[in-house]
């Protein structure tokens, strides 16, 4: 496996080194000792999985102290543009946001470290994400940021996304209280 890409103080894109042949494909999607070799030194308490629609929306979620959560995704059917912001407050990238594709068809595996807002766009119909999380989920450590927030300015690539009614009520960036 290796990497494709640092961002934003934390983020790390991988990608897999994939075996195929006619049978079809192997690839290995997670190896502690890689994972620790790149600093990231967090146990993995939690896996969790979407099904979603073309055009879903999900998020810009994520848990506040002391349950934060840095989350290992990837999709294994279909494709999102996932979106990762730095909130926070202490960082020299606040504010700032990076996103990548991730598909079935690149197998690429994106780590978001804890005190970052997450979301992504189904991009095709039965879209399957999965992630890993370094804590558990609690209901009330949950917060987010909304999707289409003029001051993060992210290009989601669609006008009217699906998103869910709780989604929609999440706060501006502005109106948000990093940790």
């Amino acid at each position: 496996m290796k990497v494709v890409e640092k961002a934003l103080n934390g983020v790390i894109l991988f990608e897999p080194s994939v075996y195929g042949d006619s049978r079809g494909y192997f690839f290995e999607s997670y190896r502690d000792s890689l994972v620790k070799e790149h600093r990231i030194t967090e146990d993995f308490l939690q896996d969790n999985e979407s099904l979603s629609k073309k055009n879903v929306l999900r998020g810009l979620h994520l848990q506040r102290s002391p349950m934060a959560q840095g989350k290992l995704v990837r999709v294994t059917s279909g494709a999102v543009l996932d979106v990762a912001v730095d909130v926070r407050s202490d960082s020299s990238t606040f504010g700032q946001h990076f996103k990548a594709v991730l598909s079935h068809e690149n197998k690429r595996i994106m780590y978001i470290p804890p005190g970052f807002a997450h979301g992504f766009l189904s991009l095709k119909e039965n879209t399957r994400f999965l992630y890993k999380c370094t804590n558990y989920y609690n209901k009330e450590s949950e917060d987010g940021i909304l999707w289409n927030d003029p001051t993060l300015n992210i290009e989601w690539g669609v006008k009217n996304p699906i998103v869910s009614d709780k989604d929609l009520e999440l706060p501006l960036f502005t109106n948000f209280k990093p940790e």
